[in-house]
């Protein structure tokens, strides 16, 4: 609010500059004033389209104080008509009186809460409202350093003249997360921040400003506050990754891309706090030029900018490079460094060269996969990779392909290899022409070397080679059943050393029927028996034998030779008629026939067709059947008369081929003559009785079966009862001591009568006691019988059953165990004086040892059933 008392001052003061302005033509524009601590008394201005431009810097203190917030430019010679201008680092829209006000006013800025103006505009009555101001945005700095709270702005109504007024905001900084980032005195309106703020974490805030009376009744309508946290520089630039890695081919022209690096600002972009500026600070090594790389300042992309990268010098760049904020000025804005990596990659801009003009090796003659030499080559490509790799051609001096170069994929080296065997007899050297080349082609401009080619001589070295057979397989024809000492052919080797003369010995060395025998000096082949085509040794009409022909060289050495015998069909086997055996109804009828065939060994044309005919011996055989022809290989046989009786008939029937000559068998076939049912199958009666079994006999093999039968059955069930009662009976030991099975028994003495006679009735409980107390003293029981009332107990018997010792002392335990009367008595016993001096002696002296207790350790060496005895009687001494 401009007080009264100046007003007419001030507006002279706007008088003047509007004056100025009109000469110096200068329109609308917005300035934007701010005073950073990083740029010394730096005045920066922005014009209304946004662009931030410097506008006054002094290095006198007194022209500019930073005082509390607020700035100070009183005393800043610069010009404006009505404008936009930020002073304490608010936002204003204001007019040219207002602004001089304020820049001369050190008073902080009020904010009204806006009212209505009304005024006549015609007569009747009809009034028009005044459009109220808006609010401009108030603008605080990061990062101040207080005090705080630190004064704003401040709230007034217009009505607080009337009536007590209370101020409040709501919002995002206020009532709402984040919480007391300003408040507000409830009575004089004034607004501060409480902390510093961080434009990063939060770049605006939206607060409402409310007024009400005392009541807590709305006095003025919420008005909008829009505060907007300035920037300032406080952060670096920060490079996504500490280390970049790139690349450029070797030889690259100027201008070649590598890569880029990218830092980022987290102050405002669209300032000077956040433009970032890239620029290179160093190059290692410093080859060919320090400078072979330069970089885009604004994108951070690096280009090359000289010729001459080899990377067989340099394989690699290290680079560090500067991001600078404001706009790259290194006397206010902020750097941070990172480091680049750029790989030279290689082309093949060096071709492979051979370390020597020749080379040479030698060869056994007949080896193959065989190294006869090794072609060492140099190429300072980069290792390993295709424009390193060696690949080797032979130009001449192999014309039938006997060698191939195979590279080693370790140190690229040729290997000349063997594939075809030389032989010393045809060639006893070569004389090799070799070219080496990239798998990668040479990089352009690039010429290959003279060293690229060079000569290999391979010396071949005569070895003593075995006797070779010229046909091999040997194959020859004859007639089967060739006799034996027929000369069948000469298969004889050659030995292939011609330079050395050698004697050449033969030998059978395979003759599945052992039909064949071979000259040892001239490989004469002979037969030692019948040559048989029908052989199991024959397949496909064709015997082999491996023969075997071994030179006296040193060493010696030997081939293989198979001859081949293509046997001739003669026809030397007779046909076998086929089947057997047959089946045939007893009345003759369409369906009882027998179609019959013929098999022959031989080969076409000693096969057939085949003639079946009936001999005329016996008369019966052509009287009771016939046997007509129906194919060249088929014929059939029925009966001839209506009725024959059942029964097996051997019928012969005589069958012939047609070899020249012919051969002819006679052969018997046995056939089942039985009644049929309508279908014209056999009966299962008719068939038995055609098998010659009559109807008694068939009676007595079901009876047997059935007797059979029932005995199984009789003696599975008996097995079972037998197997219940065993496992009824309990034993009268524990199974795992039974012993019974190991107990023998021998033909030996025994100690008399005594021993062989057991008195079972000894083992009884006697029935009454009257011929125990009557016996002399010294010998009765002087145990007291209980003076009770006899048990009701059933009497047990008095002899045990004879069969089971096991179950009378079983029984007798039980009777002794629920029987409170039977002895022995629960008594003191008293035993008669014995007396004394007897001449017997002391029976302490019968000790097993003199020495000390009986050892019974070797109980356990016994086994198992003795176990418990051992652990009775033995381990050691008893306490």
């Amino acid at each position: 609010m401009i007080c009264n008392s100046v007003k007419s001052f001030k507006l002279l003061q706007v008088a003047f500059i509007f004056l100025f302005s009109i000469i110096k033509n200068m329109f609308m524009f917005s300035v934007f004033v701010f005073y950073s601590p990083h740029l010394s008394n730096s005045i920066y201005m922005r014009t209304c389209s946004g662009k931030l431009v410097f506008a006054y810097n002094s290095s006198e203190s007194a022209m500019i104080s930073h005082t509390a917030g607020s700035l100070d430019i009183s005393s800043i010679p610069f010009h404006l008509d009505q404008c936009t201008v930020c002073v304490d680092f608010l936002y204003f829209q204001i007019g040219v009186e207002d602004m001089i006000a304020r820049a001369w006013d050190s008073n902080p800025r009020v904010i009204k809460f806006p009212r209505k103006h009304q005024r006549s505009s015609s007569a009747n009555g009809l009034r028009r409202q005044k459009r109220d101001w808006v609010i401009p945005p108030i603008n605080v700095p990061e990062n101040s350093r207080g005090p705080f709270p630190q004064m704003l702005v401040r709230i007034r109504s217009d009505q607080d003249l009337e009536k007590g007024i209370r101020y409040s905001i709501t919002g995002a900084g206020a009532d709402q997360p984040p919480i007391d980032v300003y408040n507000i005195d409830p009575v004089h309106g004034k607004m501060f921040v409480t902390r510093p703020l961080d434009r990063e974490e939060r770049a605006s805030y939206h607060l409402r400003a409310h007024a009400v009376d005392m009541n807590g009744n709305k006095v003025e309508s919420p008005i909008d506050l829009y505060i907007y946290v300035i920037d300032m520089n406080d952060n670096r630039p920060e490079f996504q990754n500490q280390v970049y890695n790139g690349s450029v081919a070797e030889g690259s022209k100027p201008g070649a891309f590598t890569m880029t690096v990218t830092a980022n600002d987290s102050d405002d972009d669209t300032t000077a706090n956040g433009m970032v500026r890239y620029r290179i600070l160093s190059q290692t090594p410093h080859m060919p030029i320090p400078n072979m790389f330069t970089i885009n300042s604004e994108t951070g992309d690096i280009f090359t900018v000289a010729a001459g990268l080899d990377r067989e010098k340099v394989s690699q760049y290290t680079i560090i490079v500067q991001a600078t904020d404001m706009e790259g000025n290194l006397n206010f804005g902020l750097s941070n460094t990172a480091t680049a990596l750029i790989s030279v990659t290689d082309i093949n801009d060096n071709p492979p060269e051979l370390t020597a003009r020749t080379f040479s090796g030698e060869v056994p003659e007949n080896r193959v996969s065989v190294v006869v030499a090794n072609l060492t080559v140099i190429d300072r490509d980069q290792p390993h990779s295709p424009n390193w790799a060696a690949q080797y051609r032979i130009a001449s001096g192999d014309p039938q392909g006997h060698f191939l170069i195979r590279t080693n994929p370790v140190n690229n080296d040729g290997m000349v290899t063997v594939v075809k065997p030389v032989d010393y007899e045809q060639n006893r050297a070569f004389m090799l022409t070799v070219i080496v080349s990239n798998k990668a082609p040479l990089a352009s401009g690039i010429q290959s070397s003279l060293q690229s080619s060079a000569g290999v001589t391979i010396s071949v070295q005569d070895v003593n080679e075995p006797p070779v057979f010229p046909s091999n397989p040997k194959s020859i024809r004859f007639e089967e059943g060739v006799p034996g000492g027929t000369t069948l052919t000469v298969f004889a080797a050659q030995d292939p050393d011609l330079f050395i003369h050698q004697t050449v010995r033969y030998s059978k060395l395979s003759d599945p029927a052992n039909w064949l025998r071979i000259n040892r000096t001239n490989g004469q082949i002979t037969t030692m028996a019948v040559l048989d085509r029908e052989s199991m040794y024959v397949r496909n009409n064709i015997y082999e034998a491996t023969f075997l022909a071994a030179d006296n060289g040193s060493p010696p050495a030997s081939g293989t030779g198979t001859l081949q015998i293509h046997l001739i069909d003669v026809n030397d086997n007779a046909p076998v008629l086929l089947p057997k055996e047959a089946q045939v109804c007893e009345r003759a009828s369409p369906r009882s026939r027998v179609n019959i065939t013929a098999s022959d060994a031989d080969a076409d044309p000693h096969v057939g067709p085949f003639v079946f005919e009936l001999p005329s011996y016996p008369p019966s055989v052509r009287r009771n059947w016939t046997a007509s022809r129906i194919s060249g290989d088929y014929a059939q046989l029925r009966l001839r008369i209506p009725y024959l009786d059942a029964g097996v008939y051997d019928v012969p029937i005589i069958v012939s081929d047609s070899g020249n000559p012919p051969l002819s068998n006679r052969s018997i076939i046995k056939v089942k003559v039985c009644p049929c049912d309508d279908n014209g199958d056999c009966t299962t009666t008719g068939a038995v009785a055609a098998a010659g079994l009559g109807t008694g006999a068939i009676i007595a093999i079901l009876i047997c079966i059935i007797i059979l039968l029932t005995m199984v059955l009789v003696f599975v069930m008996w097995m079972k009862r037998r197997e219940k009662e065993r496992q009824a009976k309990p034993l009268l030991i524990d199974p795992e001591d039974d012993v019974r099975d190991n107990i023998l028994k021998y033909d030996e003495e025994g100690g008399g009568e005594e021993d062989q006679d057991y008195d079972l009735s000894q083992l009884q409980q006697p029935e009454a006691l009257d011929h125990i107390i009557c016996k002399p003293p010294g010998v009765r029981r002087v145990d007291e019988r209980p003076v009770i009332a006899e048990s009701q107990y059933p009497v047990r018997p008095s002899l045990p059953h004879p069969g089971d010792i096991g179950d009378f002392i079983n029984d007798g335990l039980r009777a002794a165990d629920n029987d409170p009367t039977a002895p022995p008595y629960d008594s003191l016993l008293v035993f008669d004086y014995e007396g004394s001096g007897s001449t017997a002696g002391s029976v302490s002296s019968l000790n097993s040892s003199s020495s000390g207790d009986q050892d019974y350790d070797y109980l356990n060496d016994w086994g198992p059933r003795f176990k418990k005895l051992a652990d009775l009687y033995g381990g050691g001494d008893d306490d």
